[in-house]
């Protein structure tokens, strides 16, 4: 019998000597019955209730018990947490298991058999959506979509859109200037895209939009890892970010931006952009502008611990520390006024990290409650998603159990809203893992 392609990939990557995740186990019942848990409302939990799931939406929810055919899978919740699948609002398929160096120099066709691994690693986490902001995802987004292989609901970007010098442009020196006729390898690959003008943004743009992205990422101002312009440049002048809101508008969908400082958070919210990503040094008025426009703030809780991005130079660990130094006061300022705040983790060139995924939520906990926490990176982070409007990829409702909703469930071995460390373990601690309707883990199965 042939291999099913998810053991293609395992198989692949061990001849590479790189590990692969255990394959999951899917099924796709004509229902499912969560009997006897405590579902997660978005402020904590309820009394012990009774979840019918029939083709991928929630279609009961009753505290008396639910009859279904006989075919149904009932699985004993005894008193666990039921809860929607997370979501991380600001994630590099591609970028988050090679190494820096791995992702500089390897084929393009190791890092997607990479990325192809670590989205069922993202899946068997519990992390069942994901908005990637920076990569070519659009063929591995198309193959989970078409069970060649698992993982979460990918909301893709395509290329980042980037200024020359820009946090996009990783050119080599030797590849400067550049010629009509010669695009960098990063450019060819489409994790960025460069352009110097309106009319090149309004044309990068549309070319991500026709491959299938859900939403526009610009950087207009510089990164930790920029490889040349500094975290304190402005970078994409107000023209140029509003050619690509144009351009985005007329698709039914929006920008977002990678901005750290409150000029070039200015420029992108004066431009017409709708998400600012990171921003941990904004100040005190440029928070009360994204929260009188109604603006996201794409927060990451960015500190000085083992989660934190390494950095392979003296000048990214500098502006690595100015980042980490601004992270309170950002979500000191998010709550002061009123922003919406989305959850991300911006996880990169590390595995074993990226393993650890679900203890960023933990870390929340310096700022939120753990409900606030989980109500971040469930509904509120499927309210972001939303803003893809007629762009949205998976037209329904997410990060809620509703009777309507999108069946992304996940059945926790215990209370996160009291103990959200629970979500740091996933494989000991997450039961059952659904997405749209079908059951890729169940640890309950007898």
């Amino acid at each position: 019998m042939a291999k099913p392609i998810s053991g293609l990939l395992a198989t692949a990557l061990a001849a590479l000597g790189l590990a692969a995740p255990a394959q999951a186990q899917t099924a796709a019942p004509t229902a499912v019955v969560f009997e006897n848990v405590r579902v997660f409302d978005g402020a904590g939990l309820t009394a012990p209730m009774n979840v019918l799931v029939e083709g991928n939406r929630i279609a009961t929810i009753s505290a008396e018990p639910i009859q279904a055919s006989d075919t149904a899978t009932r699985i004993a919740g005894e008193g666990r947490t039921l809860m929607p699948g997370l979501i991380d609002a600001h994630w590099h398929t591609f970028m988050v298991r090679p190494t820096m160096a791995v992702a500089s120099t390897a084929p393009m066709t190791l890092i997607t058999l990479m990325a192809g691994a670590e989205a069922e690693a993202t899946l068997l986490r519990g992390f069942t959506s994901v908005r990637d902001l920076g990569s070519p995802s659009f063929g591995l987004k198309m193959a989970i979509d078409r069970d060649v292989v698992f993982g979460p609901r990918i909301w893709p970007s395509g290329a980042m859109i980037s200024q020359s010098g820009g946090h996009g442009d990783f050119r080599m020196l030797h590849e400067v200037p550049a010629t009509p006729d010669r695009l960098s390898y990063p450019e060819r690959m489409g994790m960025s895209a460069i352009a110097d003008s309106p009319d090149e943004v309004r044309k990068r743009t549309r070319e991500q939009l026709l491959q299938g992205a859900s939403q526009i990422k610009l950087t207009v101002g510089g990164g930790v890892s920029s490889p040349y312009g500094p975290i304190d440049t402005v970078q994409l002048s107000v023209p140029e970010i509003r050619a690509a809101v144009e351009a985005a508008s007329s698709w039914g969908t929006y920008v977002t931006v990678h901005a750290y400082t409150p000029e070039a958070i200015r420029s992108a919210i004066e431009g017409g952009a709708k998400v600012i990503d990171h921003g941990q040094l904004a100040d005190e008025a440029t928070a009360k502008l994204m929260a009188e426009t109604g603006t996201w703030w794409s927060l990451q809780p960015f500190l000085a611990d083992e989660m934190a991005n390494a950095q392979p130079d003296a000048a990214g660990r500098a502006q690595a520390a100015e980042v980490r130094a601004g992270t309170d006061n950002a979500y000191r300022l998010a709550k002061k006024f009123g922003v919406k705040v989305a959850f991300g983790t911006d996880i990169l060139f590390d595995g074993a990290r990226a393993a650890r995924q679900g203890a960023q939520l933990q870390t929340m906990t310096r700022w939120y409650t753990p409900a606030e926490v989980l109500k971040m990176a469930t509904a509120d982070n499927a309210a972001l998603l939303a803003l893809s409007d007629r762009r949205n990829p998976y037209p329904g409702k997410l990060g809620v159990v509703e009777v309507g909703a999108l069946a992304d469930l996940l059945l926790v071995d215990g209370d996160p809203t009291a103990d959200i460390s629970l979500l740091s373990d996933p494989a000991k601690n997450l039961l059952v893992i659904m997405k749209d309707g079908r059951i890729f883990k169940n640890s309950l199965k007898s």
